[in-house]
């Protein structure tokens, strides 16, 4: 990875230890110590762009593993490494070493003789030697290929010692011819090994590992950061398991999202939310720092957010008079764009299909943050929509199509969208409401109140007297009433939302919208339900068909 020569080059550097395979760029010819040539013919012939594997294979987490100490380099790229500036050299090696996606450590500064730890995670990029003013980095190696090259350092040093002392050119010239048989034969040999270790390898390699390209934090660190997890830390509790929050070393406050054993979200839909959450960058979307995979324990790490979420002031008698209606609208406002964000302006094309009042948290300035993507689903190409045989989300917010029949879209979102925008005008939830007078739903009730001019009366009494302008509450009432029609198809996209919330351009006339005539559930918040397999449970659900 690492050697003397003026040309340029990218070297693909894996790891043989399958825990993480990375990407080097060297400035160099050589290989660092403990790797050698993919393909030595192409190597031999002047082609390096295959780049450099390991020479001995590790076990990852059996012992067999170590590091090795390369002077005089400048460090990697620091676009996937992890710092702490407390932590000292040795307990920075004993993290490292603990987690199976580290490929190096070093001195986070490295004056007055170096402190603190920086840790790379899977690619090391732009690695180069240097003569002087170089610093040191330790790679990760077998133990067989370090004690290997202590053994070669020390052999080396008493050659030479032996032969100033003989200083007889019959001897120096005897060692030459055979260190050059020597070194013949010895690459003749590794030659022949890494050929046909790396045919084995990629005919038994049937699909790479997932990289999960975030940071890994190992549970101690976890622990120690939400005091071990007290009921002191505790943010709240979901069907996924609880919340905590905590504060680490460096003084950065986190929210852990911690699984529970009996959670709703298993394995799959915990690397779904990893590989989804990743990739995306809004200022409407909840940023994930990291996560843990260790023992039993599976947890996600956000950023914290001080405010929690908008139900624990929509729908609080006391807290709901914090919100007056300007925070109110610029929050409903900051989830349409983060949808937007999802639905067509992302690297990804994104149905959340769980958004509601309990996943939207507000940061220290009021904006919102569209949370939890355990089940949200990617579309390919121009697709805009899909069937699936298990209908999972949160009753109240889920579209007629997708509750009924498994059809779920992008206009899915725009329902549940709906549904909220509905929930922060009146203050009330749509799932468990029932007027008396008309013994209708929220959804329905609002619809009523629309098409007999009353649509005033809707308005929480708690942010009425902030309201300077009652017809921007009815004009958002109104948008509301649009994303909740019982047609996909009348629905709007979230561009147009975005446009009419931002806008005075002209409204058409919401239609009927779905389950407007739903009643009160008696069943748990988080639905999940196999269109294919009936339940051998003793209690049934029923889906309740709108008229």
């Amino acid at each position: 990875m690492v050697g003397k020569g003026p040309v340029s080059r990218k070297l693909r550097l894996k790891s043989q230890f399958g825990c993480v395979g990375f990407f080097a760029e060297a400035r160099f010819r050589g290989c660092l110590k403990g790797f050698v040539p993919k393909s030595p013919e192409a190597w031999v012939a002047g082609d390096w762009s295959e780049g450099c594997v390991r020479r001995v294979e590790m076990g990852c987490g059996k012992g067999e593993e170590g590091f090795l100490k390369i002077s005089k380099l400048k460090l990697p790229d620091t676009r996937t490494s992890w710092y702490d500036k407390s932590m000292d050299l040795n307990e920075c090696k004993r993290v490292c070493l603990r987690n199976c996606t580290c490929s190096a450590y070093s001195h986070f500064d490295i004056r007055d003789g170096g402190s603190g730890c920086i840790l790379w995670f899977g690619d090391l990029i732009d690695i180069r030697e240097y003569n002087e003013n170089g610093q040191d980095l330790y790679v990760r190696l077998a133990s067989s290929e370090i004690e290997e090259y202590n053994i070669h350092y020390v052999k080396g040093k008493l050659r030479v010692m032996l032969i100033v002392a003989l200083c007889t050119a019959m001897f120096l010239m005897c060692l030459c011819i055979g260190l050059t048989v020597f070194n013949i034969k010895k690459k003749k040999l590794a030659t022949k090994e890494i050929v046909q270790r790396e045919s084995v390898r990629v005919s038994s390699r049937k699909k790479e590992e997932e990289d999960l390209e975030l940071p890994f934090l190992d549970l101690d660190t976890i622990s120690e950061a939400t005091n071990g997890f007290s009921n002191g830390n505790k943010l709240g509790q979901g069907g996924f398991g609880p919340v905590y929050k905590g504060t680490l070393a460096s003084g950065q406050e986190i929210a852990v999202k911690r699984l529970s054993r009996t959670s709703r979200q298993g394995k799959e839909e915990f690397k779904n939310e990893i590989k989804l959450i990743a990739k995306l960058q809004h200022r409407n979307l909840v940023k994930i720092l990291g996560y843990c995979v260790e023992e039993d324990e599976r947890m996600l790490i956000y950023e914290y957010q001080p405010n929690r979420s908008v139900d624990s002031f929509i729908f609080d008698k006391e807290r709901r008079r914090e919100l007056d209606w300007p925070k109110r609208v610029e929050i409903i406002k900051g989830i349409a764009r983060g949808l937007m964000y999802l639905h067509q302006d992302s690297r990804l094309r994104i149905i959340h299909r769980d958004l509601k009042a309990s996943n939207v948290l507000l940061d220290s300035d009021m904006n919102a943050k569209i949370s939890d993507f355990g089940l949200a689903r990617t579309l390919g190409g121009d697709e805009t929509e899909a069937n699936t045989t298990k209908v999972v989300g949160t009753y109240g917010y889920m579209s007629p199509e997708y509750q009924i029949d498994g059809y779920f879209s992008l206009k899915s979102d725009v329902f549940s969208f709906g549904v909220l925008v509905l929930e922060i005008v009146s203050g009330r939830r749509n799932r468990g409401f029932c007027n008396e007078e008309d013994k209708l739903n929220l959804i329905g009730h609002a619809w009523r109140q629309y098409i007999e001019d009353k649509a005033c009366e809707l308005i929480d009494e708690a942010f009425k007297e902030s309201c300077s302008d009652i017809s921007e509450v009815l004009r958002v009432i109104h948008i509301g009433l649009l994303c909740v029609q019982q047609d996909p198809q009348d629905r709007p996209n979230m561009s147009v939302v975005v446009l009419m919330l931002s806008s005075e351009m002209l409204l058409l006339d919401p239609k009927q919208p779905g389950f407007f005539n739903e009643r009160n559930l008696l069943f748990s918040d988080t639905l999940s339900i196999n269109l294919e397999i009936p339940s051998n449970n003793l209690q049934t659900m029923s889906v309740i068909e709108p008229r």
